[in-house]
């Protein structure tokens, strides 16, 4: 295996890893998986968030953030609002049970990204930060790996 192929097979093992004991902890404390934590972070960040938005940020289907606001709100945790200014749109705004959510949520997730990554100096972690930023703006700058 050539060091670049080597490279992606690691970044995409450490995501994983790291998603699954985020998810794993998220679950097991308040019953939220980190992809309804996802959803829920970029809808309070967004101002006047829409489904677009989401599919945007996260690079996925357009289904797949639909189904996933469905459960959100199914849940309690978020509602679908007429846009201001194109009524066949909506908007997406948190309840105040899921602005609650997400703020029990945001320590949890943070604690464990510390515990997990604790072995990484954190130069090193910086440094892995300033990398990935920059090869995530080049991706998202074209159209790799957007859905579709």
């Amino acid at each position: 295996m050539n060091r670049i192929t080597q490279t992606f097979t690691d970044l995409v093992r450490v995501e994983t890893r790291l998603y699954n004991a985020v998810n794993t902890r998220l679950r097991a404390e308040l019953g939220l998986g980190l992809g309804q934590f996802e959803v829920l972070e970029i809808i309070d960040r967004v101002p006047g968030c829409r489904v677009l938005d989401i599919v945007s940020e996260l690079a996925i289907t357009v289904g797949a953030v639909s189904k996933a606001v469905d459960r959100l709100v199914a849940a309690g945790w978020c509602l679908r609002v007429a846009h201001p200014q194109d009524r066949r749109s909506s908007v997406l705004r948190l309840t105040s049970a899921g602005e609650k959510q997400l703020s029990a949520s945001r320590p949890i997730v943070e604690s464990e990204l510390i515990s997990l990554t604790a072995a990484v100096p954190s130069d090193d972690l910086a440094r892995i930060a300033s990398t990935l930023a920059v090869l995530r703006a080049t991706l998202e700058a074209g159209t790799h790996g957007r859905p579709g």
